[in-house]
């Protein structure tokens, strides 16, 4: 999922966490000073009852021990929020990765269909919206976390120590080569072990592949059509690979993939393709992830709708943030997320 794209944060959330000298500075230090009148209340959003702890965590920046059942926890990772929910966890801070509408609340990125519930009437502090070069460090000291989750995120070494001053942090999977490019199960069964529930994590992940099995045995037709996952970016159209989560989520459910499209993209999760490379989505089903504006735009662009597959009315526009937001739920890949994605893709695509 990386991160979309225009005003309304497509997967494209591709950051550049660069820390200024500004983010290393004095006012972090004072924030994170010992007992102060910011010190949190007893009432602070507390953990889910159990836990396994103490517990080790190796992560691409070393290893976090994580001695006790977190209460106050900073997910700084665009989507880990969700991974936290799914623990019975709130977190205190949050990234704002689909920026909310001017002047409208609660924050949308806490009303999505498959998190809303979970969230309650908690309002987490944002400490950093996509589009910005890096959270608020001083922002996360204020709210005193116990634990600071940083997996689906940008962060860097430098970051990273920062962080870790604050309090114990947790970065992206010792296996990632690149930000974002762990598959959603590697990210969620870290998350868990890092809230000691990593017995629950492995179940949960089994549930989510157990829905994608079912939903291939009950459309055996899927398996005869080759698919894509495309978004309109920049007027350009623009697929996602087969090891995106988009893409597995569409060849778990049974579909093949226009596997050129990784050729081309040379390890990253979508690639822009020019005019004369639109026989490259010229397959049998097509997914659209994008919203109403940018829908419209791509079914204007005549190479795309002279396809086979729009003719024949084999395309699944996907709403990306609006209405449903079902590209929103594909593109985040979370726990929460992913048993609802699944339904409505299949649903689109019957």
């Amino acid at each position: 999922m990386l991160f979309h794209r225009t005003t309304l944060a497509k997967p494209r959330r591709r950051l550049a966490a660069t820390l200024s000298a500004a983010a290393l500075g004095i006012g972090l230090l004072t924030a994170c000073g010992s007992d102060s009148a910011d010190k949190p209340k007893d009432d602070a959003p507390a953990a889910a009852a159990g836990g396994a702890f103490p517990v080790t965590v190796e992560h691409a920046f070393g290893s976090t021990e994580v001695t006790k059942a977190p209460k106050r926890v900073v997910t700084v990772g665009y989507t880990d929020d969700q991974a936290v929910l799914a623990f019975g966890i709130k977190p205190v801070g949050m990234v704002d990765q689909y920026p909310n509408p001017e002047g409208e609340s609660p924050d949308i990125n806490t009303q999505w269909p498959w998190v809303k519930d979970k969230w309650g009437d908690t309002r987490p502090e944002v400490i950093m919206k996509n589009g910005d070069p890096g959270p608020n460090y001083e922002k996360i000291a204020a709210l005193r976390p116990d634990l600071i989750i940083a997996v689906y995120s940008e962060i860097d070494q430098a970051g990273y120590d920062k962080l870790s001053k604050i309090a114990p942090t947790v970065g992206r999977t010792k296996a990632e080569k690149e930000p974002f490019s762990a598959p959603w199960q590697d990210n969620a069964a870290h998350i868990a072990k890092a809230l000691g529930k990593e017995d629950e994590g492995t179940e949960m992940v089994q549930g989510i592949q157990d829905k994608l099995d079912t939903a291939k045995k009950a459309n055996p037709g899927f398996a005869d059509q080759t698919a894509v996952v495309i978004s309109w970016y920049k007027d350009s159209i623009s697929p996602f690979t087969s090891t995106d989560v988009r893409g597995q989520l569409v060849t778990g459910a049974g579909f093949k993939y226009q596997t050129k499209i990784d050729d081309i993209a040379d390890g990253g999760f979508s690639t822009e393709l020019s005019p004369e490379r639109i026989d490259l989505i010229d397959v049998d089903r097509i997914f659209v992830v994008n919203d109403k504006a940018d829908t419209e735009s791509l079914k204007k662009f005549e190479l795309f709708a002279n396809l086979p597959a729009v003719k024949n009315g084999k395309v699944s526009y996907l709403l990306d943030s609006e209405g449903p937001a079902v590209g929103a739920a594909m593109s985040q890949g979370t726990l929460p997320s992913l048993p609802y994605a699944i339904d409505e893709l299949v649903k689109s695509a019957k």
